[in-house]
């Protein structure tokens, strides 16, 4: 903490005495307008180093947040150094420290990436396979890699439920698509990342799960009724607000349900930000944009009025997005400080937002913000102890959604054909590892399979007393469907290595068994479960057909 800071903290600590003043107040009181608006704004300064554009930017305007993208990332030492120069710039200039955030979701959607030096962390949805306990390990997991470099604040968790197999942006990003228990999952990977002093975001209110379009090119209209959207879309960011997440992210989305102005995006809407998520739904944290140059906002307003609009819906941090550089942003924050002067916003409007965004510094103890060690950076990551929790996640996590034929586990007697993928020879490998050699026969297959393959597999499985077939995406390969949906169903057990909705194109075989990810520690704990070496453990985290989320094989 500057000593500047730590004066007006001790002031506010002596006006507590006599005023109900808060130190948020105290803070507030002693900054200039152009500053407290900046406090209301997260942007983008592109690069791996510091550039003198960028301090300076910093140093004038002394923005809240900063938020991280694919070209800051290199090694943990780098971006160590990168985050320390950040917040060395603002606090040398007076200025409050920076909320750093970056998008590390897991899965499809990660900026520290394992050829860095960072863990690779599987998609949400077999974090809900594994459950709460599971959920927050993996949540204060993903923060103490954050943390070791100096983020503070994760654009995660995604409370989207997957209810549109057709959607083009959420769809393996979600945590599943049952309202309760997917839900569940989001708010325990929020208190488990909070835990470590992360910030945890909850996207994409109200949610975007249902949409066939992508916020990035268009704006999304909803037309869901209201007594679905309250029952459906609202219950996971309801669970991360009882968890007392810490930042939510509204979307670019349109819901005529929620407010019927005709295409108004909810990061823009007085009605949904103020009335809903403050009012009704009972939020009192920090409520951010979604990015400012996405073109589901930004083809239908000009940028500088969007910006005042969600200023004056109630927004409290702007998110000027990778798209806009400093001049924008700089230009959009002086939008906002005219705006103030000429009266169309007022100082308590602005005040509010920033007294939010202090006391969440404070909470989080970003306002005692010491420099870290670069050196130190790869043992704050403790990359090498994640790699084993991503064991432990994958066999908690692997279901047995059913088995109908007790196929599962498989015994030494019987008779197995083991048709799996040539580009996963992994498998192969580690189910050797427990099978019974002298009743097992392997057959290695293309990942579209030709009809010479196809009429091989269906010999080894008219053989076999079960026949385990291997599938990944499945759900857009019709040449692995016929594979499948040629073998006797009932002696086909059908594990699919990434989505479970490979099961929708056979939903007639046997037992079917989900992973969820096709990371590496996939294939050794199907194989663990299906020799019976660990139990299955894992609950089915999405709801297909008559299989409902959390149910899992008797």
């Amino acid at each position: 903490m500057t000593n500047t800071l730590k004066l007006l903290l001790m002031t506010a600590c002596l006006l507590l005495v006599v005023t109900p003043l808060t130190a948020q107040d105290a803070v507030v009181s002693r900054m200039s307008l152009e500053h407290r608006v900046a406090q209301m704004f997260m942007v983008t300064l592109h690069g791996q180093v510091m550039t003198e554009v960028g301090s300076q930017f910093l140093r004038q305007w002394q923005p809240g947040a900063i938020s991280l993208f694919g070209a800051n990332i290199t090694t943990p030492d780098a971006v160590t150094r990168l985050t320390n120069n950040f917040q060395q710039t603002i606090t040398d200039a007076g200025g409050v420290p920076l909320l750093i955030a970056i998008d590390q979701e897991g899965g499809l959607v990660a900026r520290l990436t394992e050829a860095n030096g960072f863990t690779v962390f599987p998609a949400p949805v077999l974090i809900t396979a594994a459950g709460s306990q599971m959920a927050y390990r993996v949540g204060a997991a993903v923060a103490e890699e954050l943390s070791g470099v100096g983020i503070n604040m994760n654009l995660a968790p995604v409370a989207d439920l997957e209810t549109n197999r057709q959607n083009p942006i959420i769809f393996r990003r979600s945590f599943g698509n049952d309202p309760e228990f997917s839900g569940a999952a989001v708010a325990q990977f929020v208190r488990g990342s909070q835990s470590r002093n992360v910030l945890a975001t909850a996207k994409h209110f109200p949610g975007h799960g249902e949409t066939r379009e992508d916020s990035h090119g268009v704006l999304p209209r909803l037309d869901l009724d209201l007594e679905r959207v309250e029952s459906v879309e609202l219950v996971p960011f309801q669970r991360a607000i009882d968890a007392r997440v810490a930042v939510i992210m509204v979307g670019h989305l349109w819901y005529p349900a929620l407010d019927p102005t005709p295409n108004m995006p909810a990061s823009l809407s007085p009605v949904i930000i103020t009335d809903l998520l403050r009012g009704e739904m009972g939020y009192d944290g920090l409520i951010m944009t979604d990015a400012m140059d996405m073109d589901g906002v930004d083809t239908l307003y000009n940028l500088y009025d969007a910006v005042v609009m969600a200023v004056q819906a109630g927004v409290d941090i702007v998110t000027m997005g990778p798209g806009n550089n400093d001049v924008t942003a700089a230009a959009a924050m002086q939008r906002i400080v005219d705006e103030v002067r000429a009266g169309n916003i007022s100082e308590e409007r602005i005040n509010d937002s920033v007294r939010r965004i202090l006391a969440a510094k404070e909470r989080f103890g970003i306002l005692d913000w010491q420099a870290l060690d670069p050196a130190g950076s790869v043992e704050r990551v403790n990359a090498e102890a994640h790699h084993a929790l991503m064991e432990d996640l994958f066999r908690a996590g692997v279901t047995v959604a059913y088995d109908r034929g007790d196929h599962v586990p498989i015994t030494p007697d019987r008779r197995v054909a083991n048709i799996f993928l040539g580009t996963r020879y992994q498998i192969y490998h580690e189910c050797s590892r427990y099978a019974n050699p002298d009743n097992t026969r392997y057959l290695s297959i293309s990942e579209s399979p030709d009809s010479g393959l196809i009429a091989s597999a269906m010999e080894l499985a008219n053989w076999a007393d079960t026949a385990v077939v291997w599938t990944q995406e499945a759900i857009r390969t019709p040449q692995q469907q016929a594979l499948v949906n040629a073998l006797p169903p009932d002696k086909t057990v059908a594990v699919a290595l990434w989505s479970p909705d490979d099961w929708t194109t056979y939903p007639n075989v046997s037992a079917f068994i989900a992973t969820y990810s096709p990371l590496l520690p996939a294939a050794p704990a199907a194989c663990e479960v299906l020799y019976g070496q660990i139990p299955a453990n894992g609950r089915l985290a999405v709801t297909m057909g008559d299989l409902q989320a959390g149910s899992r094989a008797n």
